[in-house]
């Protein structure tokens, strides 16, 4: 399903999915707005113009691989299903609901078009690397694209699989980090700052940029240059903003884990118009 959306229209996309985002949150009256709004014009621009798969084949061999390794923000990934089709999006607003297929993470039992289930941080990095070296030895054109938190890159696991990827020259995979600079209990800084983040990266041997990760034509650019690069796998350090689109909640740590009241919706909707 790549697409040739310019961006003006991933711009209107992005838009219709924060407003989603808020308002299944609300509805869920628990869940992860920050996270989610901040990731999102991220993966507006993987999921309808970069990766190639079909909502009407999605076990399809060659297609490209989403994972969200920080798998809390899991709204902004249930978004983007359902408006490419893989899943109803009547049922959003079903979030974390005994029964639903809307877990608080993502759960490929109840979505199997999902990758993986994630949610237990440090992993999503190890998993997607098993799955672009298995595409490499396939002959498969398929590339990975995972999105990790910068909370969760605390985590050992993630600078192994930096190790692991680099030494074996995975040039089919992405790494995004979403750098928005606020984990659970407060600012990244405050806890164990990660700075330099692009230096890290690149000491470990990835091809790494940076960007603002809510300027489309940018994450664009930073795409197109990954998939150029031949010989290592790619890192991307996005800067972004958390709860990015509703005032009160941009770079507010409260709105990490906390659903916004019925007011609150409201007043996010009416900026989100």
């Amino acid at each position: 399903m790549t697409s040739t959306h310019n961006a003006a229209g991933l711009a209107a996309i992005s838009m219709r999915i924060r407003r989603e985002i808020v308002e299944m949150i609300g509805e869920a009256k628990s869940g992860h707005p920050g996270g989610s709004l901040s990731a999102v014009e991220i993966l507006t621009t993987l999921f309808f113009d970069v990766m190639r798969h079909d909502p009407n084949n999605p076990a399809w061999p060659e297609r490209d691989r989403f994972i969200l390794s920080k798998g809390h923000a899991a709204p902004v990934l249930y978004c983007m299903l359902a408006q490419c089709g893989y899943t109803p999006k009547d049922q959003l607003n079903t979030l974390r609901k005994l029964g639903s297929i809307y877990q608080g993470h993502p759960d490929r039992r109840f979505i199997p078009a999902l990758e993986a289930s994630t949610g237990s941080l440090g992993v999503g990095l190890s998993v997607g690397l098993g799955m672009a070296l298995a595409a490499r030895l396939n002959g498969s054109p398929a590339r990975v694209y995972v999105m990790l938190g910068d909370g969760e890159i605390q985590e050992g696991q993630v600078w192994e699989a930096a190790m692991f990827g680099a030494y074996h020259k995975a040039d089919n995979i992405v790494a995004i980090v979403d750098y928005n600079k606020i984990q659970l209990d407060g600012f990244v800084k405050d806890i164990m700052e990660v700075h330099p983040l692009a230096d890290k990266w690149r000491a470990f041997g990835w091809h790494t940029l940076e960007i603002d990760g809510h300027d489309i034509p940018a994450v664009q650019r930073a795409l197109a240059d990954a998939a150029a690069a031949k010989g290592r796998p790619t890192a991307i350090v996005a800067h972004t903003i958390k709860g990015k689109g509703v005032s009160f909640m941009e770079n507010n740590p409260k709105f990490h884990g906390t659903a916004p009241s019925p007011a609150e919706v409201q007043a996010a909707l009416q900026e989100l118009q």
